[in-house]
């Protein structure tokens, strides 16, 4: 599956580049691509975890950027 996601908050460019990174690194997820420019985050996950695997991921941008929150 493969969703778009708000990011809410996102601060810079560094920071959109550890979230991507952290998140790509995740079990579950296939791809990650983080946007600064439009404040988006596109995840491809497993079907059958998806919606854990979403939630995950809220709180890894949440950690790796505390003033940035992501829609869910």
């Amino acid at each position: 599956m493969k969703k778009t996601f708000k990011l809410e908050g996102l601060d810079c460019a560094n920071c959109a580049a550890k979230i991507e990174k952290k998140v790509k690194a995740m079990d579950g997820v296939k791809d990650a691509t983080v946007s600064f420019f439009a404040q988006k985050l596109v995840l491809e996950a497993d079907d059958a975890q998806f919606d854990e695997i979403a939630r995950k991921v809220a709180e890894v941008v949440h950690h790796t950027d505390a003033d940035c929150t992501m829609v869910l």
